[in-house]
């Protein structure tokens, strides 16, 4: 019994100490790159519940410790670092961001996620640190040239304008090339309105986080009925438990780089004399009178085509050129303010304000836009729910010009953009007589620089989009998730047109009355809505050596649009009411599925359905299925185990069905009647009647299917210091659509319209590469090169009959290019120029290729194609210290360019032209000196030119200063130049061109100096 007292005395005495054992203890944890504190981090004893969180300021205070114990310290997007206690009583903590190893990366693939390491398809991940760097004024900038087999082509230099995108060459020759975009989960249309630039310009690039290319059809026919021509999937930043603030400031100044070479005055005037010996410089006017027989009205008082006024034999008064009175210098700035955190230190949220401003080096021609955007990432129930929110809003306003190129390289070099006293504003114009007074020529050219300066031309869109996404992991069964995702955009858009009557470059003739002109006002407004519910479940688990992710489930969306057009509100004789019109409703369904299996860590299976029905077609037509497989094996471990030099190599083979539904017909699969004309109507009782027309229809329409075969190998070596993927690849499409089919006479209520005709292939190779050269402390230097090369040829058409395509220049008629079976879709139908011999072509004569001795129609041949032969991009990275330099280039090889400009134009004839105007013309009329531009010589081979091209696209020099404001923040400084040079052997504008390789005169690009600066709290 004393020594049970014994023991509780002991245990009673020594109860205080054991009690002062567990003690409180606090800090400060920050980020170890920046060394700002990190609010929201977690604190927690390991193995226990007890824990806690920093404040705004990263302390913590974590109380009933005892010794001995870990405390954690974890928080998103950085290493978890642990500390023991021993008693101490403060701790300052430093976390490191996480690295992005190759073997970590995660992409998005269709309705979920996959590590990079696993992904069986074609799928290519760029982040927001490989971006294009630059004046990026539309999404479509950031990633031109930087994955293999995408090609970005912005087909001019028009501000904010969208660009053509390609993956792979596109599936189809009349329905829609471009790839399905989604935004967080959004599929967006492909259509925008009158009052936007692109369906791209409403989206800040600044707000990108990623792009997931997804190329092949093991890839992307999960999303089934629009994924034929490839995805690109855009996931935008999201809000943070860290507390950031990021402003960014980018200011431009743009000039006109290249002109299309064409006579001065003096040129002008010399090359007259010579192909027209009446011609005297002297008095032009009376050689007009004497050539045509009617009197010349157009001189300009004061200048050497007044016949009133005496003139020194080869006086020039007036040498303008008109394409640099029509381009500018131009200003662009971009304001962007980004603030990360948590809201009430629970809700992750992201808020971005952005303005850009952006000129185009047409006089008039304007972008800006205006967005925020917000996105609140709360995770609830332990993270067993997670809600992912987020909303855009955009304004969008545009200053639209037209396209005066044309006139401009066409117009007079001696006529003067404005003199005095002028009827027309001040600027000069052809002219006739009139009644009372001078009238302007109808069919003379008019003006260019009025043209733009006399046309206000407005438009506005307001636009929100934005989705709402739960994920919820089952309680009972955490493998298992069910996510439901809801998405809206809605863009509408106002486009106002106005056209002075005292504009004569911008006037119509009024349709009562040849002898005056009235101006022109219209009002436009549209609107477009996107409607998406996405809900599927989704399981994981492993088993052993086995590892299942499954996912299934259901997709709706539907499409509206609707909207007004008021027509020319001062041409009286029009119909005064207002056309309201709307498309269908285009709805589409979709039930799909995935399984991945995974065994031993090596060895992946996929297989993936998906069943679409889409509005567009008839019932029996409606559905389709759109199957996938595809395998991985990771031979690593089987083949270089021990190698210290090989880190990765995975195999991948694919294999899938994907559609293409997008086809703008509308409804042409119904049998509808319009009413007919005023004029054919019936009288039955007394009672006009008017008779219902029957419309062209196609109840046999139905999708467009891409077969898609893949295989690949993803590399790594050196630690993955230097990594890649090659891929190789075979397109089949069949069933394609074509919008204007002839139909046989008898058969329809109209000769041609919509139907499905044949097929064409694409195969092709594609190599990229990233290495880093240097990894170091103080200096890092990083390059990436990739390479494509594919072929394109129609397989099959109906009744292997040609179709053909493109237009020719100056009104002539016909067609420049052909879909041809065993060609490439778009290739050149020209005449084979003949030459003397010394090389010199020699005009109007041409090969009789069918021998039959007659040049005709029958004689043209197929020379070359649009396509390129390969297409490359190379960027590089270099940091030194706080320096940082990088560069970025792409280049075409092969690609042919039809010089619609010169076969159009360079010839003597042109110049004196029927309406009684002298043109200009091109000087590489020097090179020929042809006289006339007959059907033939403009369709002569000789015009089909090489378009290979190599272009810096940006050079960018920074400096970075690190501890900004006493360490509150960092500050990078930098310049650059967009649009550096080209090297081509084009002898036109510029060789880029996105309209089926015919240049008929593009917007130019500018080159861009920039200057910027990057501020992060």
């Amino acid at each position: 019994m004393k020594t049970i007292y014994k023991k509780l005395l002991l245990s009673v005495l020594l109860l205080p100490f054991s009690v002062l054992a567990q003690s409180t203890l606090t800090g400060t944890v920050t980020d170890k790159a920046s060394g700002q504190p990190l609010p929201g981090v977690s604190v927690v004893v390991q193995g226990t519940t007890n824990g806690t969180s920093t404040d705004f300021d990263g302390k913590f205070s974590l109380s009933g410790l005892k010794n001995g114990q870990v405390v954690v310290f974890s928080f998103i997007g950085y290493k978890e670092v642990s500390e023991t206690f021993t008693g101490q009583k403060s701790v300052a903590i430093s976390l490191a961001e996480e690295t992005n190893e190759l073997t970590e990366v995660v992409v998005q693939i269709g309705y979920g996620s996959v590590r990079k390491k696993d992904a069986t398809g074609s799928v290519t991940q760029l982040s927001s640190k490989e971006f294009n760097k630059g004046a990026n004024v539309t999404a479509e900038n950031l990633l031109a040239g930087r994955v293999a087999g995408v090609t970005v082509n912005l087909g001019g230099g028009a501000p904010g304008s969208g660009a053509q995108i390609r993956i792979r060459g596109g599936s189809s020759l009349s329905a829609s090339n471009d790839p399905l975009i989604v935004i967080d989960g959004l599929p967006i249309t492909n259509n925008r309105n009158e009052g936007s630039t692109s369906i791209l310009a409403s989206l800040n690039p600044n707000d990108i986080e990623s792009f997931n290319i997804l190329k092949d059809a093991s890839a992307t026919a999960i999303y089934g009925s629009r994924a034929a021509n490839g995805v690109i999937i855009i996931n935008t930043k999201r809000g943070s438990k860290k507390l950031s603030v990021d402003y960014n400031f980018q200011y431009g100044s743009g000039n006109q780089i290249n002109q299309i070479e064409v006579m001065n005055a003096s040129q002008f005037t010399s090359f007259l004399q010579s192909v027209s010996p009446a011609f005297n410089p002297a008095n032009p006017s009376a050689y007009i009178t004497n050539r045509l027989g009617v009197p010349d009205p157009n001189a300009a008082p004061g200048t050497f085509d007044d016949p009133t006024t005496p003139q020194i034999e080869g006086r020039i008064i007036s040498d303008t050129n008109w394409q640099d009175e029509i381009y500018r210098r131009t200003d662009f700035v971009d304001n962007n303010l980004s603030i990360r955190g948590s809201l009430f230190n629970v809700v992750p949220a992201k808020l971005t304000l952005n303005n850009t401003f952006q000129e185009g080096l047409r006089l008039t021609n304007t972008f800006q836009r205006t967005s925020t955007s917000l996105a609140l990432n709360p995770r609830l129930f332990k993270d067993h729910l997670k809600i992912n929110f987020s909303a855009n809003y955009v304004v969008e306003k545009n200053r639209f010009a037209d396209g005066v190129e044309g006139t401009a390289i066409r117009f007079d070099p001696t006529k003067p953009v404005r003199y005095e006293p002028s009827a027309f504003s001040g600027f000069f114009e052809y002219q006739i007589a009139g009644p009372s007074g001078a009238l302007p020529a109808p069919q003379s050219p008019r003006n260019p620089v009025a043209q733009l300066l006399q046309t206000d031309d407005q438009g506005r869109q307001d636009r929100v989009f934005g989705n709402l996404e739960f994920d919820y992991k089952f309680h009972f069964l955490p493998e298992l998730r069910a996510v439901v995702n809801l998405g809206y955009d809605q863009a509408y858009s106002v486009r106002t047109l106005f056209r002075s009557a005292n504009g004569v470059a911008t006037a119509d003739l009024d349709p009562t009355d040849a002898t005056r002109f009235i101006g022109r006002s219209t009002y436009l407004s549209q609107r477009r809505t996107n409607k998406l519910l996405d809900g599927y479940l989704a399981y994981n688990k492993t088993f052993g050596k086995v590892n299942i992710d499954a996912t299934a489930g259901y997709s709706y969306q539907v499409f509206t649009y609707d909207g007004y057009n008021s027509g020319n509100m001062f041409d009286l004789t029009a119909n005064r009411v207002p056309v309201n019109f709307a498309d269908p409703d285009v709805v589409l369904v979709g039930y799909f599925g995935r399984a991945n299996f995974t065994f031993n860590d090596k060895y992946i299976l996929t297989a993936s359905f998906r069943r679409d029905g889409t509005s567009r077609f008839s019932e029996d037509n409606r559905w389709g299925f759109f199957p996938a497989a595809a395998f991985a094996w990771k031979m690593k471990e089987d083949f270089f185990k021990d190698s210290n030099t090989v880190s990765d190599l995975k195999l991948r083979l694919g294999y899938g069905v994907s559609g293409q539904q997008d086809i703008n017909a509308g409804d042409f699969y119904l049998a509808r009647y319009n009413v007919g004309f005023t004029n054919s109507q019936y009288n039955i009782g007394g009672t006009n009647f008017q008779v219902g027309v029957p419309q062209s229809y196609n109840p046999d329409l139905k999708w467009e299917t891409t077969t898609t075969y893949n295989a690949g190998i993803d590399y790594g070596f050196f630690g993955n210091r230097i990594n890649g993927a090659v891929d190789v690849f075979y397109k089949l499409t069949e069933d394609l659509f074509f919008a204007e089919t002839p139909f046989a006479d008898g058969s329809n209520f109209g000769n041609q319209g919509p139907a499905n005709i044949g097929s064409f292939s694409t195969k092709g190779i594609e190599f990229s590469i990233n290495a880093d050269i240097v990894r170091g402390d103080s200096f890092n230097w990083n390059v990436n090169f990739n390479v494509t090369r594919f072929e394109r040829r129609i397989e099959e058409l109906v009744a292997d009959s040609d179709i053909l395509t493109g237009s020719l220049p100056g009104g002539i008629g016909g067609r420049s290019g052909v879909h041809r079976e065993g060609f490439t879709p778009f290739s050149f139908l020209m005449y084979k120029q003949l030459y003397d011999t010394t090389g010199r072509p020699i005009e109007g004569a041409f090969a009789d290729l069918n021998a039959d001795g007659i040049i005709n129609e029958n004689d043209r041949y197929i020379y070359k194609n649009p396509d390129p032969d390969a297409t490359f991009g190379f960027s590089s990275n270099l940091n030194y210290k706080n320096f940082d330099f990088s560069f970025f280039m792409r280049a075409s090889i092969g690609n042919r360019v039809f010089n619609q400009v010169n076969a159009g134009r360079a010839y003597s004839t042109y110049a004196l032209s029927a309406d009684a105007q002298l043109s200009n013309i091109p000087t590489s009329y020097f090179d020929n000196e042809f006289s006339i531009g007959a059907a033939e010589t403009i369709l002569s081979d000789l015009y089909i030119e090489n378009g290979s091209f190599l272009r810096m696209d940006n050079i960018t020099l920074g400096y970075t200063f690190p501890k900004w404001l006493d360490g509150k923040a960092s500050l990078r400084l930098f310049t650059g130049c967009q649009n550096a040079f080209i090297i081509t052997k084009y002898s036109g504008l510029d060789p880029e061109i996105n309209n089926e390789g015919i240049d008929n005169t593009i917007y130019p690009r500018q080159r861009q100096f920039l200057f910027g600066a990057n501020v992060k709290f």
